[in-house]
């Protein structure tokens, strides 16, 4: 399996080097040259597996034999024995034609465990296979940095360094980030917001002599095996409801996303022939994703603190994956539209390719009030508790599911990591044991102004 740079200028590198990579080295994302296609035959006999069987299947068609069969299966029985479901992912019918994809029962209560446990091992088997430095460097808008410091913190040969905006992240995230004391772990908190964030380490990995004298490595969505290991759900659910006898046909999925991984992974399963219907984007005020759905303009607004704020993000590091097949996986069409974003700070697309757009998604901003409604009137009437995020999922697929169809929200972080919301509507949740206890322990975490120098000179004495 080759795998290549949305911009063209990267190609020929196999699985391992992709995800050393991590972003490509002329500043695109690296995809796979070819998506792999499975067939009726195969989705059928995937249909018995468990979950990690099924990963393994996913997984080797895009390592190709570059990982032996018996090492990949042992990352991945190491990666899911850590969750509390053995299900791994189990799907919680709500009402007629409304299900909820539990996607929180890792060790940070946040989907991103699901792809970052596979990677924190896959990292730890590449720095033991081959002898190497593994520094990874990432951003977080709150789940990621927990899950990536759970997957590799205490690992030889691998330090961490994580990224969240000051004072714009969960008191939970916070916590769970913080009060790890590992020597191979450091949290900066950085003045300013996600963004910030993310365009100072995009900036310090297309510092390519930086990157590759300090062995940077990328944790964020930008590096492919995240993406990858969330494809793994979108299967499984799909296969959950055909084993209930409740799927037929195609199953819609609703996906509450601001970096576009979570949905784009969802895309990659439809086009390796996953029978989806439509891919519903939730968004909440930070609805740039959703202005390019329904309008074709990709044009950052005015930066929203929400109940959501995983979703606080503007500038989407995934898109310009989705642009690369929008694009008839042409690069310099690609590379033409993210210089002139570059220069410009905005990416416009009309008639039909507005439309294949629209045939690719459909999109819904929820806004705070309507987050809370949703979560009220959910646990009212079906004694169910959402957490922000997932609401605005449930919110979306409610105005786009008609009744004859069933569609899956994605539930993205158990409600305990965003009490602060939660209490607003009067609603009480019992803390799991693991979070109650995060209240006790101090914190580890160092402030730095928003600026690449004040990061760089943190990790030049981190690492």
């Amino acid at each position: 399996m080759e795998y290549i740079s949305t911009r063209g200028k990267v190609a020929g590198i196999g699985f391992i080097d992709a995800v050393l990579m991590g972003l490509g080295d002329d500043g695109g994302l690296l995809v796979p040259k070819h998506i792999p296609h499975v067939s009726d035959d195969t989705l059928a006999q995937w249909q018995k597996l468990s979950y990690p069987e099924l990963a393994l299947e996913i997984f080797a068609l895009y390592t190709d034999g570059e990982i032996p069969r018996e090492d990949l299966k042992q990352l991945v029985d190491d990666s899911y024995k850590t969750f509390r479901d053995k299900d791994v992912t189990p799907l919680r019918r709500i009402k007629d034609g409304l299900h909820v994809l539990e996607l929180f029962h890792g060790p940070t209560f946040a989907f991103k465990d699901i792809a970052l446990q596979f990677l924190g091992n896959l990292y730890s088997y590449i720095s033991h296979e081959k002898n190497s430095i593994i520094h990874i460097l990432g951003a977080t808008s709150g789940d990621t940095g927990a899950s990536a410091i759970e997957g590799v913190r205490g690992k030889k040969g691998i330090k961490i360094c994580i990224l969240h905006p000051n004072g714009k992240v969960s008191k939970v995230q916070e916590l769970q980030m913080t009060t790890v004391d590992d020597a191979n772990v450091l949290n900066l908190s950085v003045e300013g917001n996600f963004d910030d964030c993310q365009r100072i380490i995009k900036e310090l990995f297309a510092d390519v002599a930086f990157k590759q004298e300090y062995h940077l490595r990328a944790i964020n969505s930008i590096n492919f095996a995240r993406i990858l290991a969330q494809t793994v759900y979108y299967f499984y659910a799909y296969f959950q409801l055909a084993n209930s006898g409740t799927g037929a046909g195609t199953v819609n999925f609703s996906v509450p996303t601001g970096n576009f991984g979570d949905i784009f992974a969802g895309f990659l399963a439809k086009k390796m022939g996953l029978p989806v219907g439509k891919l519903i984007l939730a968004t909440n005020e930070n609805n740039i994703l959703e202005r390019f759905v329904n309008e074709g303009v990709y044009q950052p607004g005015e930066f929203h603190m929400t109940y959501s704020p995983s979703m606080d993000i503007q500038v989407a590091s995934n898109f310009e994956r989705y642009l690369y097949y929008l694009q008839g996986e042409d690069a310099t069409a690609v590379s033409a539209l993210m210089e002139g974003f570059r220069q410009k700070g905005r990416i416009t697309v009309s008639g039909e390719t507005l439309e294949q757009v629209q045939r690719d998604f459909a999109a819904a901003s929820v806004e705070n009030d309507d987050c809370l409604a949703t979560i009220g009137q959910v646990h009212d009437d079906f004694g169910y508790l959402l957490d922000p995020h997932t609401a605005c999922g449930v919110a979306a697929a409610d105005r786009f599911t008609a009744k004859s169809e069933v569609t899956v929200a994605l539930a993205t972080a158990h409600p305990a990591k965003f009490n602060e919301a939660i209490e607003l509507i009067q609603i009480e949740q019992t803390f799991p044991a693991q979070i109650q206890a995060l209240f006790d322990k101090p914190q580890h975490q160092k402030l730095v102004d928003g600026s690449n120098s004040a990061v760089k000179a943190e990790l030049l004495k981190f690492f």
